[in-house]
């Protein structure tokens, strides 16, 4: 773990805390344009996110129906019952992503793996950077405003899906979390900027509870015009 790195972690409540834990649900409200794109129905409906801790482990429920949720795991992502009774299923599931582009819709599954992805890698920022595999360096600082915010770089390791292989991640004077630079690869590419907001404290470690994804355009500008999704994140419990 390199300097920058063990800083960030103890500001966000350190690894000693986050080891005493195997699983983070949270309440998550989801909005944003990108899913008009993608010819999906969002509504504003809460529902209940849990990620493993110390593997890559995701589900959301409701989904699609009230009894149903999902099931994702890097090699499938399922629509199962809250029994576990599968409905659909998908081994290999980045194979469905083949030659997409921005617009290219998703059906249930696309969204399903998608969303267990991204909410496993949100949940688990900074804690997933010192996992077995992970590639972190330092980059140059990032303006934003008057501010100058620390900037580690991310190289994800072949068995842990996310975005895009490297990610950016920029973190304030407080070493918290700013923003969420990243590739939607499963999404044709496009570049993306996440900003996050509004820190609480559970149990000693923290998170933000608002996050906004845009467009990122050129010199790592966000199209603030252009809002892609939208997480508000509330009542987190861990186990």
């Amino acid at each position: 773990m390199n300097n920058l790195l063990a800083k960030i972690i103890d500001a966000h409540g350190g690894i000693d805390r986050w080891e005493k834990f195997s699983s983070l649900t949270a309440t998550i409200v989801t909005g944003g344009g990108l899913w008009a794109m993608k010819g999906l129905v969002q509504d504003s409906d809460p529902r209940e996110m849990t990620v493993a801790l110390h593997s890559e482990i995701a589900s959301v429920t409701p989904f699609g129906q009230p009894g149903w949720r999902t099931a994702f795991t890097p090699d499938r992502i399922a629509i199962e019952t809250l029994s576990g009774e599968t409905v659909r299923e998908k081994y290999d599931p980045r194979t469905l992503f083949t030659n997409h582009t921005m617009n290219t819709p998703w059906d249930p599954l696309h969204r399903a793996y998608f969303n267990g992805y991204a909410m496993w890698t949100y949940l688990t920022t900074p804690f997933f950077m010192v996992m077995p595999g992970f590639e972190v360096s330092e980059i140059p600082p990032l303006q934003e405003g008057n501010e100058f915010w620390h900037g580690l770089r991310v190289r994800f390791p072949e068995h842990v899906p996310s975005h895009s292989k490297e990610q950016d991640f920029y973190f304030g004077d407080d070493l918290l979390l700013r923003r969420h630079d990243y590739h939607v690869d499963v999404s044709g590419g496009f570049p993306a900027a996440q900003y996050v907001y509004d820190f609480i404290e559970i149990e000693g470690l923290r998170f933000p509870t608002k996050r906004r994804a845009y467009l990122r355009g050129p010199n790592l500008e966000p199209v603030k015009d252009l809002l892609l999704v939208s997480i508000d994140l509330s009542n987190f419990r861990f186990r």
